[in-house]
């Protein structure tokens, strides 16, 4: 079921008028309720792979307990490692397979062998990546004994679940999402109003800016052979504003639909490009995988307390695993594998952490410098995407070879020039908003009329320009 489908637009008033109806002092019901409609919301793909969620669900739970009446450290080490090799068992069984068995052949091929194995026709559970990582982060932290383990195993069930943020995150914390449902929830007409605004304006970036760009890059990628260099790069920059759009758009209608049922989630995007290096690019962007691999990979790994080599080595372990977690194409891998290298520089020269406050704060205008910054940093980016992109590794090679070619400053063979001041205008919209929680937040200065007019013109855009209906990218992840 999609956030911008009719299903989803009928589906989420009955939930919503039920779970109030039922009152907030019935958390046990409404926590049934939420579990339920989840696994509607879910079993609405394919229903087969409910089974998941519920064994993951169920293993992680009675692990918690187990964990909660052990001190032993070899038992609640063994129990631990349990979790982690079930739930990552599935995941590298659905997702990784046969990206493992092709790899194989080709390996032998290249050494002159044969290898018969043969792949199978797997289908990949929407979202698996996201609810796996966040019961993880459960079992973790009762291990850890940062989290009392949980006995109610309907709140367990719903944390799991959640619908609005289950398919494509942000992958929550059990110590942030968990406890909010053991507490009683009350209606709060300030929060649900702006919880809705920071849905319509996820709508708005995924319909207007996401699909429509999407549009062009599809045509620009799947054709890169017969258009010049700067058509190619406005194709990367298409796919740039998509994947961006698409991705930050899902975890604001994903925030904002929580705050309607009494739920705060964790920021998942932070204008990612308007940063002025790496380092700061990956503060910003999916924020809540970047701190899942910093809490539970990169520090258990050492982190920065050791020497140059260890951080060398962490440093590229966690973004190639980033870069894998996205799918099992080499492409992944090397868009990790890339990102690292950006990094380098930066961590070597203890520079990493040089921009942690608001570009250009309390101004209109970026400096000559912070622009510049931006435009390289994004510049990077971009790069980078067109491996993400692309359909292998060879493509990505090509694309970017005819991009850097003689025709890059030649006239651009594609410029839909409606879609392109539509995008400016959001990025305008982001720079004047990027000191809230999303670029639209604080638009009470506004007299209400114009407020108002505001919300329907960005909905007539969405009417006007509705394209073809796209997944949302991170459903294959």
């Amino acid at each position: 079921m999609l956030f911008n489908s009719i299903e989803f637009f009928l589906f989420l008033p009955i939930v919503f008028g039920l779970y109030w109806l039922i009152g907030g002092k019935h958390i046990k019901s409404q926590n049934l309720l939420i579990t339920v409609s989840s696994y509607v919301f879910y079993g609405w793909w394919d229903w087969r792979f409910l089974s998941l969620i519920l064994f993951s669900s169920l293993i992680d739970y009675s692990i918690g307990l187990a964990l909660g009446k052990t001190e032993k450290p070899s038992k609640r080490k063994l129990l631990l490692w349990v979790s982690i090799c079930v739930n990552l068992g599935f995941l590298g069984f659905f997702k990784y397979y046969n990206f493992f068995i092709e790899s194989l052949i080709e390996s032998f091929t290249f050494f002159g062998s044969e290898l018969s194995i043969n792949t199978l026709n797997i289908i990949l559970p929407v979202g698996i990546s996201f609810y796996t990582f966040q019961t993880l982060s459960y079992t973790i932290d009762v291990y850890n004994k940062k989290l009392e383990p949980t006995k109610d195993i309907v709140g367990f069930m719903a944390f799991v679940s959640f619908f609005p943020q289950l398919v494509a995150g942000p992958i929550e914390r059990a110590t942030n999402l968990l406890p909010q449902f053991s507490k009683e929830r009350t209606f709060n007409y300030s929060n649900a109003v702006d919880g809705l605004r920071q849905a319509l304006w996820g709508l708005f970036k995924k319909i207007v800016i996401a699909d429509n760009c999407a549009k062009y890059a599809n045509i620009i990628f799947n054709n890169h052979t017969e258009y010049n260099g700067s058509t190619l790069l406005l194709g990367a920059v298409f796919f740039a504003f998509q994947i961006y759009g698409d991705f930050s758009g899902y975890s604001d209608i994903a925030i904002g639909i929580s705050r309607l049922f009494g739920f705060d989630l964790k920021r998942n995007f932070a204008f990612p490009y308007f940063s002025r290096d790496i380092a700061e690019f990956w503060r910003r962007w999916h924020i809540s995988l970047s701190t899942w691999f910093r809490d539970y990979l990169y520090i258990p790994l050492g982190g920065s307390r050791g020497g140059l080599k260890m951080k060398i080595r962490n440093t590229f372990i966690i973004f190639v695993v980033s870069g894998f977690w996205h799918g099992a194409n080499w492409t992944f891998i090397i868009w990790g594998a890339l990102n690292s290298l950006y990094f380098l520089p930066l961590l070597l020269a203890n520079k990493n952490r040089v921009n942690t406050d608001l570009v250009a704060q309390g101004k209109y205008f970026p400096s000559l410098k912070e622009l510049g910054q931006m435009s390289f940093t994004f510049f990077l980016t971009i790069i980078a995407w067109v491996f993400f992109r692309a359909d292998s590794v060879s493509h990505a090679m090509s694309y970017l070879q005819n991009t850097f070619s003689s025709s890059l400053f030649s006239e651009i063979e594609i410029f839909p020039t409606t879609i392109l001041v539509l995008v400016l205008l959001f990025i305008v919209t982001e720079w004047l908003g990027r000191s809230g929680e999303y670029a639209i937040e604080k638009v009470d200065f506004m007299s209400k009329p114009v407020r108002w007019g505001f919300y329907i013109l960005l909905i007539v855009l969405m009417f006007s320009y509705t394209g073809e209906k796209q997944q949302f990218i991170y459903f294959q992840f």
